[in-house]
């Protein structure tokens, strides 16, 4: 009989890597997680990522797979498919999805394979606006993301009040005759006009795609305005305010797309287009164990839990944006309609990146973020602050106001030190560590962090 390999634990094959998981798991619970594309994933989606699909090869399509042996996670993929569209309340006559890409940006660039030729017109909201680099983004001298480089892109913008400008998007818009609009960005806190951009595209000819990546989990619970109203495409990220694993969905419009004066139908062909663009033009094998993971989490926010977890985060992130504007501070927009603030530092004369800097110093996890005007995104005016993740841990309004506190003390930390050495970054960076104010304040975090339990662990 012979011996079973691979039946030895973690702790015996690599306690490297188990060292690290440990430090990763004490980091996550000791600290403050407010970037707003981040969550806790629930101990049942670990599960399901860490099972036996790990192991399943599976190129294809449900029915349609270049490997034997897939019936069962043709099952798997289908009910995926099921429970998104459940989700997002989607009639199965009317939007289809495809469950297999790796991430947000893997999805984007295959709807952009997929219905676009090389070299058409897209217009997505610019970077320092609140868009996403997926979305065209360029500089004056360089093409920075794909969407770029492959085909030609043009940003629409934020006004000075931090809203999206409509009529000069139109008007951009009938100038560049864009084959794509793009709705959706990752730090802007309003909500979207997605009727607007629907009327603007039908105007210049264009497809509209909404990516929802940052707030589908609020969409989900009908917080937020959907875009699958007036939407061609709608694509997303599983892992943000939904609280699955790292994946990406992208939903179509299939079925019935006109009927003439005689009564002849057009279909729309954006499943066939999208599903071929996936694979086998942009991916090989799906990752089963993460579609796993993405359908348990799915499950999870088609529930009445889930509605109240969704309803609190928008309740904390107005928390700590009206904390923060209480104490005298900018914020772009003066608010929020969603799960993020975008908070201007450039009153302050501080950059985001020192902000960023000094809260890893404390134990809170923020990121750096441009606001409109910036140059520079290593260097950017602003810090970008959401409330998903720790809200998963059980954080209420009164929470993340104390938030809002530990901030403003890192914040007045960083202008005496930057009064203090100048403004280099790198004699800024030598001084947070040596900075006692810091060590209190990490302490005082860890304190206030380790009352709340960390999701996924038992």
């Amino acid at each position: 009989m012979g011996s079973v390999s691979g039946n030895k634990p973690l702790v015996e094959v690599d306690k490297e890597i188990l060292d690290l998981m440990n430090l990763e798991k004490k980091r996550q619970f000791e600290g403050l997680e407010l970037i707003a594309s981040e969550n806790f994933t629930s101990r049942a989606v670990m599960e399901a990522i860490g099972s036996h699909f790990t192991n399943k090869y599976a190129e294809g399509y449900p029915g349609e797979r270049y490997y034997g042996g897939s019936e069962v996670v043709d099952v798997l993929e289908k009910l995926c498919q099921k429970r998104a569209l459940e989700a997002f309340q989607l009639d199965n006559t009317k939007w289809g999805c495809n469950v297999q890409p790796y991430s947000g940006s893997p999805a984007n660039m295959a709807v952009y394979t997929g219905l676009l030729k090389p070299h058409d017109r897209l217009m997505g909201l610019d970077l320092p606006s609140g868009g996403h680099l997926t979305h065209g983004y360029q500089t004056a001298t360089k093409k920075i993301s794909a969407s770029s480089i492959f085909f030609e892109s043009m940003p629409y913008q934020i006004g000075a009040d931090g809203i999206i400008n409509y009529d000069r998007l139109e008007e951009n818009a009938m100038l560049f005759k864009p084959k794509l609009i793009i709705a959706g960005g990752s730090a802007y806190p309003r909500e979207w006009d997605y009727k607007r951009m629907r009327q603007i595209a039908d105007k210049v000819g264009a497809l509209l795609m909404c990516d929802m990546a940052h707030y589908a989990g609020l969409v989900s619970a009908k917080l937020l305005d959907s875009p699958f109203e007036y939407c061609d495409v709608v694509t997303t990220t599983t892992h943000k305010t939904l609280r699955g694993p790292r994946s990406g969905l992208i939903f179509f419009r299939k079925g019935v797309k006109s009927v003439d004066a005689n009564g002849k139908q057009e279909m729309y062909d954006y499943e066939q287009r999208i599903n071929f663009a996936v694979f086998p033009s942009l991916q090989g094998g799906p990752h089963e164990n993460v579609i796993a993971g993405v359908a348990v989490a799915l499950k999870e926010a088609n529930t009445p839990e889930y509605v109240e977890y969704a309803k609190q985060v928008k309740l904390n992130a107005a928390a700590v944006g009206k904390a923060l504007m209480d104490k005298g501070y900018k914020l772009v927009t003066n608010g929020t309609d969603n799960h993020l603030i975008l908070w201007d530092l450039r009153p302050q004369d501080i950059t985001g990146s020192k902000f960023e800097k000094a809260c890893d110093h404390a134990g809170i996890t923020v990121n750096k973020n441009a606001v409109v005007g910036d140059t520079s995104a290593l260097s950017p005016g602003g810090v970008r602050i959401g409330a998903p993740a720790l809200t998963s841990r059980g954080l209420k309004e009164q929470d993340f106001i104390k938030i809002a506190e530990f901030l403003e003390r890192i914040l007045k930390i960083c202008l005496e030190i930057q009064g203090r050495v100048g403004k280099k970054l790198k004699e800024f960076v030598d001084e947070l560590s040596k900075s006692q104010e810091l060590k209190d304040l990490k302490v005082e975090v860890e304190h206030f962090s380790k009352q709340f339990p960390l999701p996924g662990t038992i």
